[in-house]
Protein backbone atom coordinates (compact mmCIF):
# COMPACT_ATOMS: atom_id res chain seq x y z
CA UNK A 1 0.00 0.00 0.00
CA UNK A 2 1.18 3.11 -1.09
CA UNK A 3 2.61 5.89 1.45
CA UNK A 4 3.13 8.37 -1.19
CA UNK A 5 1.32 12.08 -0.43
CA UNK A 6 -0.28 13.07 -3.84
CA UNK A 7 -1.31 17.19 -4.02
CA UNK A 8 -4.41 18.59 -5.64
CA UNK A 9 -3.14 19.63 -8.11
CA UNK A 10 -2.09 16.40 -8.98
CA UNK A 11 -5.46 14.84 -8.26
CA UNK A 12 -7.12 17.05 -10.51
CA UNK A 13 -4.84 16.40 -13.72
CA UNK A 14 -6.67 12.92 -13.59
CA UNK A 15 -10.32 13.95 -14.32
CA UNK A 16 -11.37 12.33 -17.10
CA UNK A 17 -12.91 8.94 -18.63
CA UNK A 18 -9.11 7.11 -19.65
CA UNK A 19 -7.34 8.82 -16.40
CA UNK A 20 -9.72 9.08 -13.73
CA UNK A 21 -9.45 9.12 -9.88
CA UNK A 22 -11.20 10.16 -6.92
CA UNK A 23 -10.53 10.85 -3.05
CA UNK A 24 -12.51 8.60 -0.40
CA UNK A 25 -11.65 9.94 2.78
CA UNK A 26 -8.22 11.24 2.77
CA UNK A 27 -7.16 8.33 0.30
CA UNK A 28 -6.17 8.46 -3.20
CA UNK A 29 -7.75 5.85 -5.63
CA UNK A 30 -7.40 5.17 -9.60
CA UNK A 31 -10.74 3.86 -10.53
CA UNK A 32 -10.54 3.75 -14.45
CA UNK A 33 -10.76 0.48 -15.20
CA UNK A 34 -13.62 0.11 -12.48
CA UNK A 35 -15.41 2.74 -13.82
CA UNK A 36 -16.89 0.84 -16.80
CA UNK A 37 -17.86 -2.30 -14.47
CA UNK A 38 -19.87 -0.23 -11.85
CA UNK A 39 -23.08 -2.01 -11.77
CA UNK A 40 -24.42 2.22 -11.03
CA UNK A 41 -23.56 3.37 -14.40
CA UNK A 42 -20.53 5.93 -14.87
CA UNK A 43 -22.17 9.29 -14.66
CA UNK A 44 -21.91 9.54 -11.13
CA UNK A 45 -18.26 8.63 -11.09
CA UNK A 46 -17.29 11.00 -13.91
CA UNK A 47 -18.74 13.86 -11.68
CA UNK A 48 -16.35 13.54 -9.13
CA UNK A 49 -13.28 12.07 -11.41
CA UNK A 50 -10.21 14.29 -9.95
CA UNK A 51 -12.50 15.35 -6.91
CA UNK A 52 -13.22 14.69 -3.48
CA UNK A 53 -15.93 11.72 -3.23
CA UNK A 54 -16.26 11.05 0.27
CA UNK A 55 -19.33 12.41 0.81
CA UNK A 56 -21.01 10.11 -2.03
CA UNK A 57 -19.44 6.91 -1.06
CA UNK A 58 -19.43 7.49 2.75
CA UNK A 59 -23.26 7.81 2.21
CA UNK A 60 -23.81 4.10 1.94
CA UNK A 61 -20.72 2.53 1.73
CA UNK A 62 -19.06 0.83 4.10
CA UNK A 63 -14.80 2.09 4.82
CA UNK A 64 -13.57 -0.90 3.79
CA UNK A 65 -15.51 -1.55 0.19
CA UNK A 66 -13.42 0.74 -1.50
CA UNK A 67 -10.04 -0.86 -0.62
CA UNK A 68 -11.90 -4.72 -0.75
CA UNK A 69 -13.11 -3.96 -4.38
CA UNK A 70 -10.31 -2.01 -6.14
CA UNK A 71 -7.54 -3.87 -4.66
CA UNK A 72 -4.11 -1.88 -3.03
CA UNK A 73 -2.79 -1.52 -6.82
CA UNK A 74 -4.93 1.36 -7.32
CA UNK A 75 -4.12 3.01 -4.01
CA UNK A 76 -1.87 6.13 -5.20
CA UNK A 77 -1.65 7.38 -1.82
CA UNK A 78 -2.91 10.16 0.66
CA UNK A 79 -4.15 13.57 -0.36
CA UNK A 80 -1.39 16.31 0.70
CA UNK A 81 -3.46 18.01 3.70
CA UNK A 82 -1.35 20.91 3.03
CA UNK A 83 -2.79 21.73 -0.67
CA UNK A 84 -6.59 20.22 0.45
CA UNK A 85 -8.55 23.00 -0.84
CA UNK A 86 -12.27 23.06 -1.49
CA UNK A 87 -11.88 22.82 -4.96
CA UNK A 88 -11.67 19.29 -4.52
CA UNK A 89 -15.37 19.26 -4.24
CA UNK A 90 -17.92 18.12 -6.74
CA UNK A 91 -20.64 21.25 -7.31
CA UNK A 92 -23.57 20.65 -5.34
CA UNK A 93 -26.65 19.73 -7.01
CA UNK A 94 -30.48 20.84 -6.71
CA UNK A 95 -31.51 17.42 -6.03
CA UNK A 96 -29.17 17.25 -2.23
CA UNK A 97 -30.88 17.72 0.59
CA UNK A 98 -28.87 18.93 3.79
CA UNK A 99 -28.60 16.72 6.19
CA UNK A 100 -29.74 17.80 9.97
CA UNK A 101 -27.79 18.28 12.70
CA UNK A 102 -28.77 16.09 15.54
CA UNK A 103 -29.33 19.23 17.92
CA UNK A 104 -31.73 20.14 15.23
CA UNK A 105 -33.59 16.85 16.33
CA UNK A 106 -35.93 16.94 19.46
CA UNK A 107 -34.58 15.49 22.32
CA UNK A 108 -34.91 11.48 22.12
CA UNK A 109 -36.25 11.44 25.13
CA UNK A 110 -39.71 13.02 23.57
CA UNK A 111 -40.32 10.18 21.75
CA UNK A 112 -42.19 7.95 22.98
CA UNK A 113 -43.36 6.08 20.02
CA UNK A 114 -42.53 4.46 16.88
CA UNK A 115 -44.75 7.34 15.27
CA UNK A 116 -42.76 9.31 16.71
CA UNK A 117 -39.53 8.00 15.22
CA UNK A 118 -40.71 8.07 11.76
CA UNK A 119 -42.15 11.64 11.55
CA UNK A 120 -38.55 13.05 13.22
CA UNK A 121 -37.04 10.25 10.07
CA UNK A 122 -39.30 12.24 7.13
CA UNK A 123 -38.13 15.44 8.61
CA UNK A 124 -34.23 14.35 8.64
CA UNK A 125 -33.25 11.80 6.31
CA UNK A 126 -32.31 13.07 2.71
CA UNK A 127 -35.11 12.84 0.03
CA UNK A 128 -33.73 9.96 -1.46
CA UNK A 129 -33.37 7.94 1.87
CA UNK A 130 -36.80 8.41 2.95
CA UNK A 131 -38.52 8.19 -0.59
CA UNK A 132 -36.38 4.78 -0.14
CA UNK A 133 -37.47 3.65 3.10
CA UNK A 134 -41.16 4.49 3.28
CA UNK A 135 -42.62 3.93 -0.39
CA UNK A 136 -44.17 1.05 -1.75
CA UNK A 137 -45.81 -0.14 -4.20
CA UNK A 138 -48.18 1.31 -6.46
CA UNK A 139 -51.46 2.61 -4.41
CA UNK A 140 -49.78 1.54 -0.82
CA UNK A 141 -52.92 -0.52 -0.24
CA UNK A 142 -50.75 -3.42 1.20
CA UNK A 143 -48.35 -1.28 2.87
CA UNK A 144 -51.17 0.69 5.11
CA UNK A 145 -53.47 -2.31 5.35
CA UNK A 146 -50.22 -4.43 7.06
CA UNK A 147 -50.57 -1.75 9.97
CA UNK A 148 -54.69 -1.38 10.20
CA UNK A 149 -54.99 -4.73 9.89
CA UNK A 150 -53.78 -5.53 13.57
CA UNK A 151 -56.19 -3.06 14.63
CA UNK A 152 -58.90 -4.78 14.24
CA UNK A 153 -58.41 -7.86 16.23
CA UNK A 154 -60.15 -7.31 19.57
CA UNK A 155 -58.40 -8.44 22.94
CA UNK A 156 -60.13 -10.64 25.91
CA UNK A 157 -58.23 -9.96 28.84
CA UNK A 158 -58.16 -12.48 31.72
CA UNK A 159 -57.63 -10.12 35.04
CA UNK A 160 -57.20 -11.06 38.79
CA UNK A 161 -54.02 -12.88 38.11
CA UNK A 162 -50.37 -12.25 40.15
CA UNK A 163 -48.37 -10.46 36.71
CA UNK A 164 -45.59 -9.12 38.96
CA UNK A 165 -43.06 -11.30 37.22
CA UNK A 166 -43.46 -11.86 33.50
CA UNK A 167 -40.54 -13.67 31.12
CA UNK A 168 -40.42 -12.36 27.64
CA UNK A 169 -37.90 -14.96 26.74
CA UNK A 170 -38.16 -17.14 23.80
CA UNK A 171 -36.11 -19.27 21.05
CA UNK A 172 -35.36 -18.61 17.54
CA UNK A 173 -34.06 -21.70 15.55
CA UNK A 174 -32.98 -22.84 18.58
CA UNK A 175 -31.08 -19.68 19.47
CA UNK A 176 -31.72 -17.76 22.73
CA UNK A 177 -33.14 -14.24 22.74
CA UNK A 178 -34.73 -12.26 25.70
CA UNK A 179 -37.32 -10.66 23.56
CA UNK A 180 -39.87 -11.84 20.98
CA UNK A 181 -38.87 -9.30 18.39
CA UNK A 182 -36.14 -8.85 15.94
CA UNK A 183 -34.43 -6.70 13.12
CA UNK A 184 -35.63 -7.46 10.03
CA UNK A 185 -33.69 -7.52 6.96
CA UNK A 186 -33.61 -4.06 5.47
CA UNK A 187 -30.98 -2.73 2.64
CA UNK A 188 -28.67 0.25 3.43
CA UNK A 189 -28.88 1.21 6.66
CA UNK A 190 -26.49 3.46 6.19
CA UNK A 191 -28.58 6.40 4.39
CA UNK A 192 -30.13 6.36 8.19
CA UNK A 193 -26.85 7.10 9.87
CA UNK A 194 -23.03 6.94 9.50
CA UNK A 195 -23.10 3.34 11.31
CA UNK A 196 -25.49 1.75 10.05
CA UNK A 197 -26.16 -2.30 10.72
CA UNK A 198 -23.62 -1.46 13.07
CA UNK A 199 -25.70 0.77 15.56
CA UNK A 200 -28.14 -1.93 14.94
CA UNK A 201 -26.20 -4.75 16.10
CA UNK A 202 -25.15 -2.49 19.31
CA UNK A 203 -28.01 -1.30 20.03
CA UNK A 204 -29.96 -5.39 19.99
CA UNK A 205 -26.90 -6.58 21.77
CA UNK A 206 -27.99 -4.20 24.88
CA UNK A 207 -31.62 -5.77 24.56
CA UNK A 208 -30.60 -9.53 23.88
CA UNK A 209 -32.54 -9.32 20.63
CA UNK A 210 -31.30 -10.81 17.27
CA UNK A 211 -30.46 -9.42 14.04
CA UNK A 212 -30.71 -10.54 10.26
CA UNK A 213 -28.51 -8.75 7.52
CA UNK A 214 -29.78 -8.00 4.46
CA UNK A 215 -27.65 -9.12 1.55
CA UNK A 216 -27.89 -5.37 0.34
CA UNK A 217 -26.17 -4.04 4.04
CA UNK A 218 -23.91 -1.24 3.88
CA UNK A 219 -21.31 -3.28 6.17
CA UNK A 220 -20.07 -6.51 5.07
CA UNK A 221 -21.01 -9.42 7.57
CA UNK A 222 -18.01 -9.77 8.97
CA UNK A 223 -18.19 -6.07 10.11
CA UNK A 224 -21.55 -6.83 11.51
CA UNK A 225 -21.13 -9.75 13.36
CA UNK A 226 -17.98 -8.26 14.69
CA UNK A 227 -19.09 -4.80 16.51
CA UNK A 228 -20.38 -6.37 19.58
CA UNK A 229 -19.18 -9.52 21.89
CA UNK A 230 -19.01 -12.86 20.43
CA UNK A 231 -22.44 -14.61 20.96
CA UNK A 232 -24.31 -12.08 22.80
CA UNK A 233 -27.02 -11.86 20.02
CA UNK A 234 -28.26 -14.29 17.21
CA UNK A 235 -27.38 -13.06 13.71
CA UNK A 236 -29.24 -14.81 10.64
CA UNK A 237 -28.75 -13.27 6.55
CA UNK A 238 -31.52 -13.05 4.40
CA UNK A 239 -30.13 -14.25 1.09
CA UNK A 240 -30.99 -12.96 -2.66
CA UNK A 241 -30.54 -15.93 -4.73
CA UNK A 242 -27.89 -14.41 -7.47
CA UNK A 243 -28.25 -15.36 -11.26
CA UNK A 244 -24.36 -15.97 -10.60
CA UNK A 245 -25.11 -19.12 -7.89
CA UNK A 246 -21.52 -19.32 -7.14
CA UNK A 247 -21.83 -15.69 -5.98
CA UNK A 248 -24.73 -16.71 -3.41
CA UNK A 249 -22.75 -19.70 -3.00
CA UNK A 250 -19.94 -17.62 -1.37
CA UNK A 251 -21.99 -15.53 0.23
CA UNK A 252 -23.53 -18.89 2.00
CA UNK A 253 -20.46 -19.24 3.08
CA UNK A 254 -19.45 -16.51 4.14
CA UNK A 255 -22.21 -16.44 6.75
CA UNK A 256 -21.08 -19.46 7.80
CA UNK A 257 -17.57 -18.66 8.74
CA UNK A 258 -18.98 -15.29 10.46
CA UNK A 259 -21.23 -17.26 13.28
CA UNK A 260 -24.76 -16.53 11.22
CA UNK A 261 -27.07 -18.86 12.64
CA UNK A 262 -29.65 -19.44 10.10
CA UNK A 263 -30.14 -18.21 5.92
CA UNK A 264 -33.59 -16.54 5.31
CA UNK A 265 -33.81 -16.57 1.64
CA UNK A 266 -36.28 -14.12 0.12
CA UNK A 267 -39.32 -15.91 -2.29
CA UNK A 268 -41.35 -12.54 -2.92
CA UNK A 269 -38.87 -10.52 -4.58
CA UNK A 270 -37.54 -12.32 -7.99
CA UNK A 271 -38.40 -9.07 -9.29
CA UNK A 272 -39.28 -5.47 -7.65
CA UNK A 273 -42.91 -3.73 -7.73
CA UNK A 274 -43.25 -0.44 -8.71
CA UNK A 275 -42.60 2.07 -5.91
CA UNK A 276 -43.29 5.23 -7.51
CA UNK A 277 -42.60 7.30 -4.41
CA UNK A 278 -38.73 5.67 -4.51
CA UNK A 279 -39.01 6.11 -8.18
CA UNK A 280 -40.14 9.74 -8.19
CA UNK A 281 -36.72 10.98 -6.77
CA UNK A 282 -33.47 10.90 -8.81
CA UNK A 283 -31.07 9.04 -7.18
CA UNK A 284 -28.08 11.48 -6.71
CA UNK A 285 -25.61 10.57 -4.31
CA UNK A 286 -26.73 7.20 -4.03
CA UNK A 287 -26.14 6.45 -7.33
CA UNK A 288 -22.27 5.82 -6.23
CA UNK A 289 -23.62 3.56 -3.89
CA UNK A 290 -22.88 -0.20 -3.68
CA UNK A 291 -24.28 -2.59 -1.64
CA UNK A 292 -21.52 -3.96 0.23
CA UNK A 293 -22.49 -7.40 0.13
CA UNK A 294 -24.35 -8.03 -2.92
CA UNK A 295 -22.05 -5.52 -5.16
CA UNK A 296 -25.39 -4.12 -6.89
CA UNK A 297 -26.34 -0.20 -6.89
CA UNK A 298 -28.82 2.00 -8.91
CA UNK A 299 -28.97 4.53 -11.40
CA UNK A 300 -31.84 6.41 -12.78
CA UNK A 301 -33.25 5.32 -16.19
CA UNK A 302 -36.62 5.95 -18.18
CA UNK A 303 -38.45 4.56 -15.33
CA UNK A 304 -37.37 6.77 -12.53
CA UNK A 305 -34.34 6.60 -10.07
CA UNK A 306 -35.94 3.34 -7.72
CA UNK A 307 -33.41 2.26 -5.21
CA UNK A 308 -35.16 -1.14 -5.08
CA UNK A 309 -35.67 -2.32 -8.47
CA UNK A 310 -32.57 -0.74 -10.22
CA UNK A 311 -30.20 -2.55 -7.58
CA UNK A 312 -32.34 -5.92 -8.06
CA UNK A 313 -31.38 -6.73 -11.34
CA UNK A 314 -29.08 -9.49 -9.83
CA UNK A 315 -31.37 -11.70 -8.28
CA UNK A 316 -32.97 -14.99 -9.89
CA UNK A 317 -36.16 -15.01 -11.47
CA UNK A 318 -35.64 -18.79 -12.12
CA UNK A 319 -35.57 -19.66 -8.42
CA UNK A 320 -38.33 -21.96 -7.52
CA UNK A 321 -39.18 -25.24 -5.22
CA UNK A 322 -36.68 -27.72 -6.83
CA UNK A 323 -33.90 -25.59 -6.15
CA UNK A 324 -34.11 -25.73 -2.73
CA UNK A 325 -32.05 -28.60 -2.98
CA UNK A 326 -29.36 -26.77 -4.68
CA UNK A 327 -29.70 -24.55 -1.22
CA UNK A 328 -29.70 -27.44 1.31
CA UNK A 329 -25.90 -28.77 -0.55
CA UNK A 330 -24.79 -25.28 -0.27
CA UNK A 331 -24.96 -24.47 3.56
CA UNK A 332 -25.33 -26.33 6.64
CA UNK A 333 -26.96 -23.66 8.51
CA UNK A 334 -31.17 -23.63 9.09
CA UNK A 335 -33.10 -22.26 6.31
CA UNK A 336 -36.15 -20.20 6.32
CA UNK A 337 -38.40 -18.86 3.53
CA UNK A 338 -38.98 -15.26 3.77
CA UNK A 339 -42.14 -14.31 1.74
CA UNK A 340 -44.83 -16.48 2.36
CA UNK A 341 -48.18 -15.13 1.83
CA UNK A 342 -50.64 -18.09 1.45
CA UNK A 343 -51.63 -21.32 3.70
CA UNK A 344 -50.31 -23.51 0.58
CA UNK A 345 -47.08 -22.29 -0.08
CA UNK A 346 -46.51 -22.50 3.97
CA UNK A 347 -47.29 -26.06 3.33
CA UNK A 348 -44.49 -26.96 0.70
CA UNK A 349 -42.00 -25.25 3.35
CA UNK A 350 -42.99 -28.21 5.62
CA UNK A 351 -42.78 -30.72 2.49
CA UNK A 352 -39.87 -29.20 1.31
CA UNK A 353 -38.09 -29.94 5.28
CA UNK A 354 -37.46 -26.27 5.60
CA UNK A 355 -36.74 -25.45 9.21
CA UNK A 356 -39.24 -21.93 9.14
CA UNK A 357 -41.48 -19.70 7.48
CA UNK A 358 -41.33 -15.39 7.35
CA UNK A 359 -44.94 -14.55 6.39
CA UNK A 360 -44.26 -11.05 4.86
CA UNK A 361 -45.41 -9.01 1.79
CA UNK A 362 -41.96 -6.83 1.81
CA UNK A 363 -43.95 -4.11 4.22
CA UNK A 364 -45.81 -3.97 0.77
CA UNK A 365 -43.16 -2.98 -1.24
CA UNK A 366 -43.74 -5.64 -4.46
CA UNK A 367 -47.39 -6.57 -5.09
CA UNK A 368 -49.78 -4.51 -4.08
CA UNK A 369 -52.85 -5.81 -3.00
CA UNK A 370 -50.62 -8.76 -1.83
CA UNK A 371 -52.64 -10.03 1.64
CA UNK A 372 -51.82 -8.25 4.90
CA UNK A 373 -49.68 -10.27 6.90
CA UNK A 374 -51.66 -11.07 9.80
CA UNK A 375 -54.26 -12.49 7.57
CA UNK A 376 -52.06 -14.87 6.15
CA UNK A 377 -51.33 -16.02 9.68
CA UNK A 378 -54.95 -16.30 10.35
CA UNK A 379 -55.40 -18.51 6.99
CA UNK A 380 -52.72 -20.94 8.02
CA UNK A 381 -54.19 -20.99 11.55
CA UNK A 382 -57.72 -22.11 9.43
CA UNK A 383 -56.77 -24.62 6.69
CA UNK A 384 -53.23 -26.10 8.28
CA UNK A 385 -52.55 -25.59 11.92
CA UNK A 386 -50.07 -28.36 11.51
CA UNK A 387 -47.86 -25.67 9.95
CA UNK A 388 -46.56 -24.81 13.73
CA UNK A 389 -45.80 -28.23 14.78
CA UNK A 390 -43.28 -29.00 11.96
CA UNK A 391 -41.65 -25.69 11.81
CA UNK A 392 -41.31 -22.14 13.09
CA UNK A 393 -43.45 -19.13 12.28
CA UNK A 394 -42.12 -15.48 12.19
CA UNK A 395 -44.21 -13.03 10.63
CA UNK A 396 -43.17 -9.49 9.84
CA UNK A 397 -44.91 -6.22 8.18
CA UNK A 398 -46.89 -3.80 10.27
CA UNK A 399 -45.68 -4.21 13.34
CA UNK A 400 -45.51 -0.78 14.92
CA UNK A 401 -47.13 -1.20 18.66
CA UNK A 402 -46.25 -4.14 21.44
CA UNK A 403 -50.27 -4.84 21.57
CA UNK A 404 -49.08 -6.08 17.58
CA UNK A 405 -46.89 -8.19 18.87
CA UNK A 406 -48.81 -10.15 21.58
CA UNK A 407 -51.64 -10.86 19.28
CA UNK A 408 -49.28 -12.36 16.82
CA UNK A 409 -47.89 -14.72 19.40
CA UNK A 410 -51.27 -15.80 20.27
CA UNK A 411 -52.23 -16.68 16.72
CA UNK A 412 -49.02 -18.62 16.78
CA UNK A 413 -46.06 -16.84 15.72
CA UNK A 414 -43.11 -17.97 17.63
CA UNK A 415 -41.52 -13.83 17.19
CA UNK A 416 -42.13 -10.83 15.07
CA UNK A 417 -40.15 -8.78 12.99
CA UNK A 418 -39.34 -5.26 12.29
CA UNK A 419 -38.26 -3.12 9.40
CA UNK A 420 -38.94 0.49 8.76
CA UNK A 421 -39.03 1.43 12.45
CA UNK A 422 -35.82 0.53 13.24
CA UNK A 423 -34.18 2.21 10.00
CA UNK A 424 -36.42 5.00 11.72
CA UNK A 425 -34.90 4.76 14.85
CA UNK A 426 -31.63 5.06 13.45
CA UNK A 427 -31.65 8.39 12.67
CA UNK A 428 -30.26 8.73 16.01
CA UNK A 429 -27.80 6.17 15.91
CA UNK A 430 -27.66 3.48 18.23
CA UNK A 431 -28.95 5.17 21.29
CA UNK A 432 -32.13 5.91 19.16
CA UNK A 433 -32.27 2.03 18.65
CA UNK A 434 -31.55 1.16 22.11
CA UNK A 435 -34.34 3.79 22.74
CA UNK A 436 -36.53 2.07 20.44
CA UNK A 437 -36.47 -1.55 21.36
CA UNK A 438 -37.01 -0.26 25.22
CA UNK A 439 -39.99 1.41 24.27
CA UNK A 440 -41.47 -1.51 22.24
CA UNK A 441 -40.36 -3.76 25.14
CA UNK A 442 -42.41 -1.49 27.77
CA UNK A 443 -45.34 -1.81 25.72
CA UNK A 444 -45.03 -5.49 25.16
CA UNK A 445 -44.70 -6.33 28.91
CA UNK A 446 -47.14 -3.59 29.54
CA UNK A 447 -49.78 -5.58 27.70
CA UNK A 448 -48.88 -9.11 28.62
CA UNK A 449 -49.77 -8.02 32.34
CA UNK A 450 -53.07 -6.24 31.07
CA UNK A 451 -53.85 -9.38 29.33
CA UNK A 452 -52.87 -11.60 32.38
CA UNK A 453 -50.11 -13.01 30.66
CA UNK A 454 -47.04 -14.10 32.34
CA UNK A 455 -45.13 -16.22 30.21
CA UNK A 456 -44.83 -16.23 26.35
CA UNK A 457 -45.97 -19.94 26.46
CA UNK A 458 -49.36 -18.41 27.36
CA UNK A 459 -49.88 -16.57 24.32
CA UNK A 460 -53.16 -18.38 22.77
CA UNK A 461 -56.06 -16.99 20.26
CA UNK A 462 -58.12 -17.59 23.37
CA UNK A 463 -57.36 -14.40 24.14
CA UNK A 464 -58.21 -12.34 20.83
CA UNK A 465 -61.48 -11.43 19.26
CA UNK A 466 -60.95 -12.41 15.25
CA UNK A 467 -64.61 -11.66 14.14
CA UNK A 468 -64.30 -8.65 12.67
CA UNK A 469 -61.73 -10.32 10.00
CA UNK A 470 -62.50 -13.73 10.42
CA UNK A 471 -64.54 -13.14 7.45
CA UNK A 472 -61.93 -12.23 5.56
CA UNK A 473 -59.79 -15.83 5.47
CA UNK A 474 -61.03 -17.74 2.17
CA UNK A 475 -63.68 -20.90 3.59
CA UNK A 476 -61.88 -22.91 1.16
CA UNK A 477 -58.12 -23.20 -0.60
CA UNK A 478 -60.01 -24.79 -3.88
CA UNK A 479 -60.95 -23.03 -7.01
CA UNK A 480 -64.10 -20.54 -5.50
CA UNK A 481 -65.68 -21.88 -8.55
CA UNK A 482 -67.30 -25.30 -9.25
CA UNK A 483 -65.61 -27.08 -12.20
CA UNK A 484 -67.21 -26.78 -15.19
CA UNK A 485 -67.46 -30.13 -17.57
CA UNK A 486 -66.09 -30.27 -20.85
CA UNK A 487 -69.68 -30.86 -22.36
CA UNK A 488 -71.02 -27.92 -21.21
CA UNK A 489 -72.46 -25.47 -23.81
CA UNK A 490 -69.87 -22.62 -24.78
CA UNK A 491 -71.03 -18.69 -25.25
CA UNK A 492 -70.99 -17.65 -29.34
CA UNK A 493 -68.51 -15.09 -29.83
Amino acid sequence: MSDSIVSVEEIKKHSSENDCWIVVDGVVWDITEFVPTHPGGNEIIYKHAGHDASLAYSSVHSPSLISKTLGPSKRKGKIDSSTATDLLKPTPTVEAQPKLEVGAKPPLTTLINSYDFEAVAEKTLTKKAWAFYSSAATNLVTRDANRSMFDRIWFRPRLLRNIRHIDTRTRILSQNVKLPFFVSPAAMAKLAHPDGELALARGCEKFGIAQCISTNASYTMAEITSSVRSESIPFFFQLYVNKDRAASEALLKDAEKNGIKGVWFTIDGPVQGKREGDERVKVESATFAKAAISGAAATNDSKGGGLGRTMGGYIDDTFNWDDIAWLRKSTKLPIVAKGVQTAEDAVLAVKHGLDGIVITNHGGRNLDTSPPSLLTLLEIRKHHPEVFQYLEVYIDCGVRRGTDIIKALCLGAKAVGMGRPFLYSLTYGQEGVEHFIDIMKDEMETTMRLMGITDLSQCHPRYLNICDVEHLIPKSLDSPLPEIPQSAPRPKL
